[in-house]
């Protein structure tokens, strides 16, 4: 099972973040992902971030985790990704998502003059977009957006076009994965919960005659030697990240408080359960002090 770090855009300025990608790749972590929220949060723009870490970083693999897809024109993202993946050498992963039902979620989409209430079918669309301008195709007509005699210069490094997961969970979004994604990525808060939608998931891709999506996980830890010192971390480290209690993010996120050794058994539970990736964010205060820690407790 291999390990990505989510760089804290929460806690840490963008020269920061470039260097903490740099650390991540030298201590051993396969993964570096950039999460998405430009209007809500104030997080950096994933794509030119990930542009400094491909022309800073050498082995480690960069992704987007995840990219609200449906706010992007996709022939401008496909074409963004492209130049990306060129940069990297064909170490990017596109992670998609249509985000959250939440009102933060649907004031960027407000703000940025795109529908909320069908993103879901405009991200559907956008992967179908996005991989036939990566494969040299250069028309469409679709429900979303229709666009004829477009010709995609650079190309991707990657043949098709890099590879894309999907987060998200529940019927609808499920099915999105298993017919289109070559990753799953969601937050699945129990093991109970991950390897029913597992299921699920494999069960319709093989119905599509698609080879089954990679399975992963994307969970928030907080480590310590002391198991209260980690839950009182996590806890006040997430109520200020989202500004909700704990008690409801919990319920829809895949988190663990605790010891080195108590996260090895939790992350344990999942790799029985097929979960082949963990995308790991560190609940700390101190962005260097979480590498540090995260590394020491998982590689």
């Amino acid at each position: 099972m291999s390990l990505g770090y989510l760089l804290p855009t929460f806690a840490a300025e963008p020269e920061s973040l470039v260097e903490l990608g740099g650390q991540a790749e030298e201590a051993g972590f396969d993964t570096v992902w950039v999460p998405d929220s430009p209007l809500v949060y104030g997080l950096p723009d994933p794509l030119a971030l990930l542009s400094a870490l491909a022309a800073t970083t050498h082995r480690v693999t960069l992704a987007t985790g995840v990219l609200l897809g449906a706010l992007r024109h996709p022939v401008l993202l496909a074409h963004s990704l492209a130049t990306l993946d060129r940069l990297s050498s064909g170490r990017l992963v596109v992670g998609l998502g249509s985000g959250f039902t939440a009102p933060e979620t649907e004031r960027q989409f407000t703000a940025a003059g795109i529908p909320f209430h069908n993103r879901g079918t405009r991200l559907t669309e956008t992967i179908t977009v996005l991989r036939t301008l990566w494969s040299g195709g250069t028309t469409h007509e679709g429900h979303h957006f229709t666009f004829q005699d477009v010709t995609l210069s650079p190309k991707p490094h990657t043949p098709t076009g890099p590879p894309i997961w999907l987060a998200g969970a529940g019927p609808r979004a499920e099915r999105r994965v298993a017919e289109l994604a070559d990753g799953w990525l969601p937050y699945l808060p129990t093991v109970d919960s991950y390897r029913a939608a597992l299921r699920r998931i494999q069960d319709a891709a093989e119905k599509a005659n698609r080879t089954p999506p990679i399975p992963a996980l994307y969970a928030t830890v907080a480590v310590d030697r002391s198991e209260d010192a980690a839950h009182r971390r996590l806890r006040t480290v997430v109520e200020q990240w989202y500004g909700y209690p704990f008690d409801t993010v919990s319920t829809l996120q895949a988190m663990y408080a605790g010891t080195p050794s108590g996260l090895r058994t939790w992350l344990d539970t999942y790799r029985q359960a097929g979960a082949r990736h963990i995308s790991l964010r560190i609940a700390d205060d101190h962005p260097q002090r979480g590498l540090e820690t995260l590394a020491a407790a998982t590689l």
